[in-house]
């Protein structure tokens, strides 16, 4: 069952537009990757689905659990259950991590105790004891950071998570524990689009789907073959 459908997107930055008709539909409970050349429009899809001011749609509409979420502002989305993980953490001197994801998770209605015990679970099942009373991200590796991102997706629990690279830059065990946060997030029943480069973390995933962007527009999908396809052949071979 689809819970998020993107119907003819086309969305322009600073004028010049970036995606040209973009249409798919992600299910509950389901891992999908979304993979493209450098430029494609990748980073540009997250943003405008989570609805980044500086990413303008022109046309299109975008559907949550078949409501219309196209002209909802950024926070509304997140309430409605949308979240982004971005490619690259900022971060946020004076907001604790801690502080941060109970003010998030109290939007979305969750209960303190519940939010504190999901908290220091989640810490420990990332590794990260040694952070949850730090800045976000600040003087977090970039692994950490990564890790932070899906600590985040774990605790507020959406039903769609879109997760910009977040396999860029780890080592083979922050890996391992990003792939492991993807497969429990879909197994809990979330939607997730993975946005990657690479087919190595697709090793570790159920993968459902598989979109190919390319200058704007969906030039392809299909299963977990048409990743090694790539790998073997790369974008030239799947255009068209």
């Amino acid at each position: 069952m689809a819970i998020l459908e993107v119907r003819d997107l086309i969305v322009s930055v600073e004028g010049n537009r970036i995606l040209n008709g973009v249409s798919f539909a992600l299910e509950k409970g389901r891992v999908h990757a979304l993979m493209g050349p450098n430029g494609s429009g990748k980073s540009t899809l997250a943003f405008a689905l989570a609805g980044h001011p500086d990413y303008t749609v022109e046309g299109g509409q975008i559907l949550l659990e078949s409501e219309d979420i196209t002209r909802l502002p950024a926070y509304e989305r997140a309430r409605r259950g949308l979240f982004l993980g971005f490619q690259y953490p900022p971060e946020v001197e004076g907001v604790k991590l801690r502080e941060f994801l109970r003010l998030a998770a109290a939007n979305c209605h969750a209960p303190f105790c519940e939010f504190q015990k999901l908290y220091l679970e989640s810490l420990t099942y990332f590794r990260m004891e040694e952070l949850g009373e730090r800045e976000l991200n600040v003087g977090f590796s970039g692994g950490e950071k990564k890790r932070s991102e899906l600590l985040q997706m774990r605790v507020l629990r959406p039903k769609v998570a879109l997760l910009d690279e977040p396999d860029s830059g780890v080592d083979v065990d922050a890996l391992r524990l990003i792939a492991a946060g993807i497969e429990e997030a879909a197994r809990l029943g979330s939607a997730v689009l993975l946005i990657t480069h690479y087919p190595r973390i697709l090793e570790h995933l159920p993968l459902s789907r598989i979109f190919v962007l390319d200058e704007g527009k969906i030039v392809k999908e299909g299963g977990p073959e048409l990743a090694w396809e790539i790998e073997r052949r790369g974008y030239e071979a799947v255009r068209g």
